[in-house]
């Protein structure tokens, strides 16, 4: 399903604010996987060794069913070569002369030669059935406790899930609603991103003159044009999407705090200084 296009045009600032929640939502979904740890992917793990054991099961019982199929042929053969032998025993009470006599006399004794290759194949597929058989006990054993495991997994799995699906879809809920409002070019470089940083961070604000996702420093003028939010900048080290870390206060109420806070500054700085002038015409009296 193609992606609703952003019903309004947003300005830069709104962008980076977007961006930055859609980074604060999608992190706190990515704690709450990480606090189901490895279970899913143990899980499918399970899931997956227990099919390829049943697939293999499965081949095994094809094998056992071959043989004993060999066997049955086998033993036909022996009635047919004994049901010969009879024939030709008979044949030889009504011979005429000691050449067909000798004939069919080779006669018998191939079909008992026929009948001993038979018996010994028939020896054979019975030492395979038996191994087979044994590795067919072994593997349901094994697939046995394999599920149980599985079970037991799947039970730890569920009451993590019951206890963190209803905030997961929430907040799922919100980054979708949110990720509407970002323009499809935005969203995919995001992704693209986030899919890339190791911990999943892909729009980052700058702490401490230095990139909050790879800590390289940042230098001043370019600190300057992430403040004024007035174009999308990226980590030259990393390609994190950088913002400030007063992202969330918008710019021109910041700028009335900033001027406010400069006020209070300067203000502080001159009493300081009444104070030591004050303090140093007293001591020169």
């Amino acid at each position: 399903m193609a992606k609703a296009k952003v019903s309004k045009e947003l300005s830069v600032e709104e962008r980076l604010k977007a961006l930055y929640d859609l980074q604060k939502v999608d992190s706190e979904i990515t704690k709450i996987k990480i606090l189901r740890g490895e279970l899913p992917l143990e899980v499918q793990d399970l899931e997956d060794e227990i099919a390829g054991l049943q697939t293999r099961i499965e081949k095994t019982e094809l094998e056992l069913k071959d043989n004993e199929t060999a066997i049955t042929n086998k033993n036909i053969e022996i009635e047919d070569a004994r049901a010969l032998i009879k024939k030709y025993e008979e044949q030889q009470d009504n011979v005429r002369n000691n050449r067909e006599f000798d004939a069919l006399t080779k006669e018998v004794e191939f079909q008992n030669l026929e009948i001993e290759l038979a018996e010994k194949k028939i020896r054979e597929f019975k030492f395979k059935i038996d191994e087979i058989t044994k590795v067919l006990d072994n593997s349901r054993l094994f697939i046995e406790e394999r599920t149980k495991d599985l079970d037991l997994k799947h039970s730890e799995l569920d009451a993590i899930t019951k206890e963190t699906q209803k905030e997961e879809d929430e907040l799922l809920e919100k980054s979708n609603q949110i990720a509407e409002n970002i323009e499809e070019r935005l969203l995919t470089a995001y992704k693209r991103i986030r899919g890339n940083a190791r911990n999943g961070l892909a729009v980052v604000p700058v702490e401490r003159d230095a990139c909050g996702g790879c800590f390289n420093k940042i230098p001043p003028q370019r600190q300057l044009d992430i403040r004024m939010r007035n174009r999308i900048t990226v980590c030259e080290y990393c390609g994190r999407i950088l913002v400030d870390k007063d992202i969330e206060i918008p710019l021109a109420e910041l700028e009335k705090k900033l001027e406010q806070e400069r006020k209070e500054a300067a203000e502080a700085k001159a009493k300081k200084t009444k104070r030591k002038s004050t303090r140093a015409k007293k001591a020169t009296k």
